[in-house]
């Protein structure tokens, strides 16, 4: 390959996020003549694969997603410093709070390099009303994002709420961020969708951990099911290693609940559902599951909540709903079951939402620009 050809190092905190929500955006850089190299720890070799496929190179790199060891940390930034040394990178984009900090500190290290960030939501770490370990590792990311935000060329953000406490907590200067919007959909590959026959089906797809409302959504769940016992409630998702995830036990005792587990086609469950709902308190960025939901016509419920409340015009096309309120829950499905035809009405407005805000093509172009990658 010539040595003219210009190198764009993607960074991530897990392979499978890399390839389920940064696959178009390598694509446009690949399209642009540039080559790519993607950054994940413990690649699988199917996932190798993949990249291979679409031409390009996949390192590991190593990363301990979840805890806060200083010693490891300080690993992860020196060798991610010698691999983009190594790789000669000109462009260097990381996503995922971990990757921004440690991506950003170590494109200062490796120098010579243009480094941006995107934040897709402030996590664990800003979560609301955390316990002393949280607030703890709060105050000791935000020291790390502010060493590493502020060297950045820019730091990108899919929802205004994250930057504006971001810089009220002075963790970063205004005007090195920039709100992008939300990841977004491939539109040819999420067409509408029909909508079940029989009775309402209400379906939660997210990570098992506590923040997502989903004690709520089951508490809301084992009401309706009293008075609609044939309504049902379906919830998607694998086991998780936050502090705050939900254990086997406590799913498995829902029996009012359908629980699945970790889903490979998640388009067709989703296909398979009335009403979308995630009763979120979670540091979303903007929740893709969402937007993939609302690409498919469905109606969705949420929280009144940042990156959430991105999602929904309340009675357009769902409900907003107050955090940690599993009686307005239940209220808006109820909605949904007394009134037939409302999930058919919201979810078209849902699809044309998608055709204004959430195209994936439109958000990358924009992305691309703001990296000058021409």
């Amino acid at each position: 390959m010539s040595s003219t050809v210009r190198h764009f190092v993607i960074i991530a905190n897990d392979a499978f996020s890399l390839l389920n929500f940064r696959a178009p955006l390598i694509r446009a850089v690949l399209a642009r003549g540039w080559r790519v190299t993607a950054l994940a720890p413990n690649f699988s070799d199917d996932q190798r694969r993949i990249l291979t496929d679409m031409d390009v190179a996949a390192e590991d790199y190593p990363l301990n997603r979840t805890g806060m060891n200083p010693i490891a940390d300080i690993g992860t930034v020196l060798a991610l410093a010698r691999i983009l040394r190594r790789l000669k990178a000109d462009r260097v984009f990381s996503f995922a709070i971990k990757p921004v900090i440690y991506g950003l500190m170590a494109a200062r290290l490796a120098g010579n390099v243009h480094a941006y960030g995107l934040v897709a939501g402030l996590g664990y770490a800003f979560s609301d009303k955390g316990g002393p370990r949280q607030k703890a590792v709060r105050w000791l990311t935000s020291g790390l994002a502010r060493i590493a935000m502020n060297g950045a060329q820019r730091v990108f953000f899919q929802n205004r709420d994250d930057l504006d406490d971001l810089v009220r907590w002075n963790v970063i200067r205004r005007e090195k961020g920039l709100v992008v919007g939300a990841t977004g959909v491939h539109l040819a590959e999420w067409p509408v969708a029909p909508f079940p026959e029989g009775e309402a089906v209400f379906l939660l797809a997210a990570r098992l951990v506590r923040e997502k409302g989903i004690v709520e959504f089951a508490e809301a769940a084992r009401r309706i099911k009293a008075d609609y016992p044939e309504a049902r409630f379906v919830l998607l998702g694998g086991l998780d290693s936050n502090p705050n995830a939900l254990a086997r036990e406590t799913i498995e005792g829902w029996s009012h609940i359908e629980w699945a587990g970790h889903v490979s086609n998640v388009r067709e469950w989703l296909a398979r559902c009335t009403v979308f709902v995630l009763p979120s308190y979670y540091r979303e960025g903007v929740p893709r599951s969402t937007q993939e939901a609302m690409a498919l016509g469905r109606p969705v419920v949420t929280t009144d909540w940042p990156g959430c409340r991105e999602t929904v015009v309340d009675e357009r096309n769902g409900f907003l709903i107050p955090v940690r309120d599993d009686r307005a829950l239940e209220a808006a499905m109820r909605r949904f079951i007394d009134d037939p035809v409302l999930a058919e009405r919201m979810g078209a407005e849902s699809r044309r939402m998608v055709l204004e805000r959430f195209d994936a093509a439109r958000i990358n172009a924009g992305l691309l620009e703001a990296m000058d990658i021409a």
